[in-house]
C-alpha cells in the first residue's frame, strides 16, 4: 500500500489538521489514529487521486506511439530506400537501354522519312523544271509560229494589195477603153 500515496496522505493530514497542531494533538507517528489517518490518506489517493496512474498511462501511451511511429517511419524509410534502389539498379538501366533502343528506331525511320521527302522534293523539283522547260520552249515555239504567222500575213497583205492595184488599174483602163468606145457612140 506505499507508493505515490504516502506523500498524499501527509498533505491530507496537514489540510485536515490545519497545520502542526492537531497533528500534536493526535499523538506520534505510531499512534492507531496515525495509522488510520494513513491508511485513509492512501485509500483516498487511490480512490480519488488519479495522477500517478494516469501519469503512467500517459509516459506509457507516448512511449509506445513513439516506437510504433519510429518503427513505422523506419519501415517507411525503409521500403523508399529500397524502391529508391531497386529504381537505380533496375528500373533506370532497363529505361535507359528502352529509350536508347526506341530512339535509334526513331531516327532511323526519322532518316528514312527524311530522304524519302528530299527524293520526293527532287522529283517534285525535276519534274517543275521540265515542265517550265516545256512552257519555255512551247512559249517559244508559239513565239516563232506567230512571227511565221505576221510575215505570212504581211506577205498576204501585199499580195492582196498588189492584186488590188492590178485589179483596179485594169478597171480603170477597162472604165477608160468604155468612155472611149462611149465617147466614139456618142459622136454618131
Amino acid at each position: 500500500m506505499s507508493g505515490g500515496g504516502t506523500e498524499t496522505a501527509a498533505a491530507s493530514e496537514a489540510a485536515a489538521g490545519g497545520g502542526h497542531r492537531k497533528r500534536d494533538s493526535l499523538g506520534t507517528a505510531g499512534s492507531p489514529a496515525h495509522l488510520i489517518i494513513k491508511d485513509l490518506g492512501e485509500i483516498h489517493s487511490r480512490l480519488l487521486d488519479h495522477r500517478p496512474v494516469i501519469q503512467g498511462e500517459t509516459r506509457y501511451f507516448v512511449k509506445e506511439f513513439e516506437e510504433k511511429r519510429g518503427l513505422r517511419e523506419m519501415r517507411v524509410l525503409e521500403n523508399l530506400k529500397n524502391m529508391i534502389h531497386e529504381t537505380n539498379e533496375h528500373t533506370l538501366p532497363k529505361c535507359r537501354e528502352t529509350m536508347q533502343d526506341n530512339l535509334n528506331q526513331v531516327l532511323q525511320r526519322l532518316q528514312a522519312a527524311t530522304d524519302s521527302v528530299c527524293r520526293l522534293q527532287q522529283r517534285e523539283q525535276e519534274r517543275k523544271k521540265i515542265y517550265n522547260d516545256h512552257l519555255i520552249a512551247s512559249e517559244n515555239q508559239h513565239i516563232i509560229q506567230w512571227e511565221d504567222f505576221m510575215k505570212d500575213q504581211h506577205n498576204k497583205q501585199a499580195e492582196v494589195d498588189e492584186e488590188h492595184r492590178k485589179a483596179t488599174e485594169r478597171l480603170k483602163e477597162q472604165y477608160a477603153e468604155m468612155e472611149k468606145d462611149l465617147a466614139k457612140f456618142s459622136a454618131f
